[in-house]
């Protein structure tokens, strides 16, 4: 998804939020951006682990 943006564009991004948030909230953004990425990779680990988990017999019912 990011190799199709390039590093011109960004940068163009980052100066954009820069310019929006300020320096002080940027960096609360981008935690909290980041907890939740990482919450939403636990989340989709544990569903693909239970599905893998169920028995196969309940496939066949």
């Amino acid at each position: 998804m990011l190799s199709s943006i390039g590093i011109p564009g960004l940068i163009l991004i980052l100066t954009i939020a820069l310019v929006i948030f300020g320096p002080k909230k940027l960096p609360e953004i981008g935690k909290a951006a980041g907890e939740t990425l990482k919450e939403f990779k636990n989340s989709a680990r544990d569903l693909t682990d239970e599905v893998k988990d169920k028995p196969s017999d309940q496939k066949n019912n």
